[in-house]
């Protein structure tokens, strides 16, 4: 086969393979086995408020700054509904930092706990739930 051809069908390969998408989500954010995910879970309920905006610009940059490079990235999840649209959320908002070191996150948490404690009356009344998960497998659904 002539040389020309061979470096057509080389370069029509590279784009071929450029070109494929991966199952995987493209986001900078990705979890990642062996993290550990810290939930905060703000049940909904009569007389309970919740200020969605004062969390996300104030109450959970505040803990990520006291986490410092130990946190990958965090997430917050509001409410919208349950299992169908008519059924209420069973919680008005999810709170979700992504740690590398379980220990740091929980000395990090102990130094600056009267200032974290002391923000909740600033955007809720609710007491939240908290748990922490080891993320142990990842999986993508290849189906679009």
């Amino acid at each position: 086969m002539p040389t020309i051809i061979k470096s057509i069908l080389l370069l029509l390969a590279i784009v071929v393979l450029a070109s494929c998408k991966s199952s995987a989500p493209k986001n900078a954010f990705t979890q990642e086995a062996g993290l550990f995910k810290v939930a905060i879970l703000y049940p909904g309920g009569e007389g309970k408020f919740f200020d969605m905006a004062y969390y996300e610009k104030t109450h959970m940059p505040l803990v990520a700054a006291y986490l410092g490079k130990n946190l990958k990235y965090y997430e917050i999840d509001r409410g919208v509904s349950g299992r169908s649209p008519e059924e209420k959320a069973p919680y008005v908002a999810v709170g979700y930092f992504y740690v590398y070191d379980l220990g740091a996150y929980h000395q990090a948490i102990a130094q600056n706990r009267e200032a974290i404690v002391g923000d909740i009356k600033n955007y809720t009344n609710i007491l939240p739930t908290v748990q922490i998960s080891e993320i142990k497998k990842l999986a993508y659904n290849p189906v679009k």
